[in-house]
């Protein structure tokens, strides 16, 4: 069944409805047909599935060269008003400054993000150690030139406190567009206490249908999950050859201590 009152506090931004819990009943059947990617791997221990948090990869970085540009022309017309006419004044002296400092961020903000993320953000589950091992992409847009606050950590959970969560918001796509998503929610043991929260799958259809393939092999085991027509990606090794930020992509490296806990049972 799908809850149509939040049971998460608080529940994630843009909610639509709850789905079911871990060890409860799928709301929905997976369709191979439908959905974007087959398994990375499946086995008797784990399932590993694809995940991105960037819908689309390789527009962004070809922004980059524009708002270097336009960083660029500022100081340049600065300078030129300067020996030409002398001091300029403080009011295009100040939206200079705001627009040199508003696309160095936004040249280096959107190279980042389309570089930087990996090729693939997977989410792994362990039906034996009922763990499950997410591989994210961290960023924080305050602070574009940081190395820490950006790149790959990977992130342990426990599969009885995942929560999932379909979410729709309106985003900035022109005259606006809609934006759905479903997200997986951490919660505090024995609470509704959220602690976490990271993106999960684009669409709730798709979303539903992921969390579906998960509930149904944590439960049941691979024999339950639908046949797929097509082999698993490569995300390391495919023919990216056309698109420029998915070549200077980091290629999925797994911890060697959590690669390995995470494919065995214990």
């Amino acid at each position: 069944m799908l809850f149509t009152t939040p049971l998460l506090d608080k529940p994630a931004p843009g909610w639509k409805h709850d789905l079911p819990g871990p060890n409860e009943s799928p709301s929905s059947e997976p369709c191979p047909p439908v959905l974007s990617n087959p398994p990375n791997h499946v086995d008797d221990v784990y399932l590993e599935l694809a995940r991105a948090t960037l819908r689309v990869r390789g527009v962004s970085v070809w922004l980059t060269p524009f708002m270097f540009s336009l960083a660029i022309a500022a100081p340049v017309m600065c300078i030129a008003y300067i020996l030409k006419e002398g001091a300029p004044p403080l009011i295009p002296s100040i939206f200079l400054v705001l627009a040199f400092t508003a696309a160095l961020w936004g040249g280096v903000y959107f190279w980042r993000m389309d570089t930087e993320a990996p090729r693939d953000e997977p989410i792994r589950f362990n039906r034996f150690r009922r763990k499950v091992y997410v591989y994210r992409f961290y960023r924080d847009g305050l602070s574009p030139f940081s190395r820490t606050a950006w790149g790959v950590r990977t992130e342990v959970y426990d599969w009885d406190n995942l929560r999932a969560e379909a979410c729709s918001v309106y985003g900035p796509m022109g005259s606006g567009g809609l934006i759905e998503t479903v997200t997986l929610a951490v919660v505090k043991p024995g609470t509704h206490q959220v602690i976490d929260r990271f993106h999960f799958a684009h669409e709730i259809q798709q979303g539903e249908m992921y969390w579906a393939m998960a509930q149904l092999f944590m439960q049941q085991g691979p024999q339950a999950l639908p046949t797929f027509p097509t082999p698993p990606r490569d995300w390391n090794n495919e023919d990216v050859t056309f698109n420029l930020a998915r070549r200077l992509a980091p290629k999925v490296r797994w911890p060697a201590e959590i690669d390995l806990e995470s494919r065995t049972a214990p």
